[in-house]
């Protein structure tokens, strides 16, 4: 066999090979969805910051920065809180996910904080993005999972339901009020806490605290109070919450932010088979 007809199979051959694991990537990648880091530990690069009182994009007396690999919420540069609630958007939207935030509260209160924020903060889900809030916005219409720490005394859930400017179903009735608590542990001291959130577009949205479901609730709507100063042309009271940006909190208690990482379940959305075959794999690896 000539060096020329060598060379050509070797190519063809080589270029099957190649499609073969190509295709074969595409396939595992499909059955087995890894998670992706959306905090890097070093910058915010890819968030925006909104606080209260101040334009997107503010980040006010350096309320969010980065230090020891951590995103860090604090309040050295406050005279006083007076309300400033901020939150850091990351800069895409999603629609189906979950989501996952290793979070602990540590150190004091800032001066002029809510008896009520003491420890607490929360992840905002199918958020309005960060642009379309007025400058005195409090809170972005959304969907909160809140966090709360305990005080090592009381009981103190987290993994709680917030509704700024939002309703849902909750055991198959309307569910009107601002907040509902979890069937959560207390988490009290400085300790990690992991928070996973499972979103599937306007249907149902599940709180998973440390691996356990203590929060589930389905048919997010706009609609209601908890947000003021808010712009009427987003508010379409009515209108089902399918998709949209996701924040982290600042509401006057420090708080330390090691991991952001999601996994993408948008490939699946209209497939409600092989959804459940991912979410059923990703239960059974997360149990090793």
């Amino acid at each position: 066999m000539n060096k020329l007809l060598q060379l050509g199979m070797f190519a063809m051959i080589s270029g099957a090979l190649i499609s073969c694991q190509n295709i074969q990537s595409k396939e595992e990648r499909e059955q087995k969805p890894e998670w992706v880091d959306l905090f890097n530990g070093k910058d915010l690069k890819d968030w925006t910051v909104k606080i209260a009182k101040h334009e997107v994009g503010e980040n006010y007396a350096n309320t969010f920065r980065v230090e020891n690999g951590v995103i860090k919420v604090g309040y050295e540069g406050y005279k006083e809180f007076d309300q400033q609630y901020g939150h850091i958007f990351y800069n895409k939207p999603f629609s189906h996910y979950l989501l996952r935030v290793e979070y602990r509260f540590v150190g004091e209160q800032a001066k002029g904080g809510e008896g009520w924020a003491w420890r607490n903060s929360g992840i905002m889900l199918h958020g309005q993005a960060p642009k379309t809030m007025l400058k005195d916005q409090d809170f972005p219409i959304s969907l909160e999972a809140q966090l709360l720490g305990g005080n090592g005394k009381e009981e103190r859930s987290t993994g709680n339901l917030c509704t700024p400017g939002t309703e849902v179903v909750y055991k198959n009735e309307l569910f009107t009020p601002h907040c509902l608590n979890s069937n959560s542990q207390t988490y009290a001291g400085d300790q990690w806490v992991t928070a996973d959130v499972l979103v599937l577009g306007d249907s149902i949205i599940r709180h998973i605290i440390n691996q356990d479901t203590v929060m589930v609730y389905t048919k997010p709507t706009i609609n209601g109070g908890g947000v003021s100063n808010y712009d009427p042309k987003v508010k379409k009271d009515g209108q089902a919450l399918s998709s949209g940006y996701f924040s982290l909190q600042s509401e006057s208690h420090p708080i330390e932010f090691r991991k952001v990482a999601i996994i993408d379940l948008q490939p699946y959305a209209d497939d409600s088979e092989k959804l459940n075959s991912v979410l059923a794999e990703l239960r059974k690896n997360e149990g090793k």
